[in-house]
């Protein structure tokens, strides 16, 4: 819980707000916030996707958030996934292409047979 008190720290900190801001925006005390920061509470989901929500990203984002060795994983995910992507794409092109040339095989063929 530490380290997701940590997360949500720096995220109050890039954000600009003081510890009454999200409190107040979560409808806590500041003390139970202060405690959710400083990991002594432990969070439940509805809390969680609460916080989360504030901050405008998932809960995984959220628990994930500064993990570099997490990010380059799914950043090495998300480019295999993109080459996989583009790939698709070109497939889908050239079926397309194929698809136009033979219609228009058909429709000159027909018009030659008329």
């Amino acid at each position: 819980m530490k380290t997701l008190g940590k997360k949500i720290r720096l995220l109050r900190h890039q954000n600009g707000w003081s510890q009454e801001d999200v409190a107040k925006r979560l409808e806590i005390s500041i003390p139970a916030f202060s405690k959710i920061e400083t990991g002594i509470t432990d969070v439940n989901l509805s809390r969680l996707e609460q916080i989360a929500a504030l901050f405008e990203m998932s809960v995984v984002q959220l628990l994930t958030f500064n993990d570099t060795q997490e990010q380059e994983k799914y950043m090495s995910e998300l480019e295999e996934m993109t080459k996989k992507l583009q790939e698709r794409e070109a497939e889908v092109i050239d079926l397309q292409k194929k698809i136009i040339e033979l219609f228009e095989e058909i429709r000159s063929s027909k018009k030659s047979s008329t």
